[in-house]
């Protein structure tokens, strides 16, 4: 049991240090190419920092822990917005564009609507079990190329988006190295990304079983934690740094990855069977946005001010409190 807590633990290091290599080789060899910073941003460094998840989504689902898949999904995105987005806040009041209040909460809606209604095959179609098919996990991408369509398009307008999706890389400075020394890290970042996968994702079923905890709880709660750290990271220096636009939109962006790619990725490879009962937690997560949204227009408008961050991590809090009590 201590060696499996161990490793649990470094999984989660291994797994946050392979995705930043992996983004670090992959965008020096982009640079090399050619590829203006945009659109590195828009695809190395935005999907680099859906590897997390992917990882412990994907090596979840194929070992059968199928309530650690989904449940990290949705506790991730419960997060970002509760936690993360309130700790950004607290560092800094949130200025928030009229896109993101426009365009990509909505998105973000309606990637949250999409997976309610291809999960819950039952509802519509009166078919079990519910659960993400193949064919659900397609539909998802072709929305996630929707979205990446969106991103591109408002792209060509701002000059400044390309930092602001990236997070690490800075306009033209990012750092390039030598094309041997590209690819190792591309191949260490894999490595790491599949070794921490099964390291969390071992160790998350081992503690499930051990306190008699649901896989689905620990999805929600430390799994979900812990895949959300380089959000944590990015948005809080985000917010601290006076960026806080950047803060706001890596969470929404980040939110509608998960389950847009990471979910229709996770299905292609492996249909997901979808427990019931994750029902209230989309449902929540649903709420929570709207929250977001309500807290954007009451007070000083299309600004999220420190209490209302102070909500926010209370409200997590005791989302916390309620997964493991009740």
């Amino acid at each position: 049991m201590a060696l499996t807590l161990i490793l649990f633990v470094l999984g989660f290091i291994i797994l946050i240090k392979g995705a930043d290599i992996l983004i670090l080789g992959s965008s020096s060899i982009a640079k090399k190419l050619g590829i203006s910073t945009f659109v590195i941003g828009l695809t190395i460094v935005a999907f680099g920092t859906s590897a997390p998840e992917l990882a412990v989504s994907v090596m979840a689902n194929i070992n059968g822990n199928v309530g650690i898949a989904m449940g990290n999904i949705i506790g991730s995105n419960i997060t970002n917005i509760l936690l993360i987005l309130g700790v950004a806040a607290i560092i800094r009041p949130l200025i928030i564009k009229k896109a993101t209040i426009n365009k990509e909460i909505p998105l973000s809606l309606l990637a949250v609507l999409a997976l309610t209604i291809l999960a819950n095959d039952s509802i519509i179609d009166k078919i079990l079990p519910n659960g993400l098919t193949r064919i659900d996990g397609l539909i998802l991408i072709l929305f996630f190329s929707i979205f990446i369509y969106y991103t591109f398009g408002i792209a060509k307008s701002s000059e400044s988006l390309a930092e602001e999706v990236t997070g690490k890389i800075k306009g033209e400075n990012a750092k390039e190295y030598r094309n041997s020394v590209s690819a190792t890290m591309i191949i260490v970042g894999l490595v790491g990304l599949y070794q921490g996968g099964v390291w969390i994702v071992d160790g998350a079923t081992v503690i499930a079983h051990f306190f008699g905890i649901s896989e689905a709880v620990i999805g929600l709660s430390i799994v979900a934690l812990g895949t959300s750290l380089p959000e944590l990271a990015a948005s809080g220096m985000a917010a601290y740094r006076g960026k806080t636009d950047m803060a706001i939109g890596n969470v929404v962006g980040s939110n509608i990855f998960n389950i847009l790619w990471v979910l229709g990725l996770s299905a292609i490879i492996n249909p997901i069977a979808f427990n019931d009962k994750l029902n209230f937690d989309i449902l929540l997560l649903f709420i929570i946005n709207m929250i977001l949204v309500f807290l954007i227009f009451i007070g000083k408008k299309n600004v999220l001010a420190r209490k209302e961050g102070v909500s926010l991590v209370i409200m997590y809090v005791l989302y916390i409190i309620y997964l493991f009590i009740l």
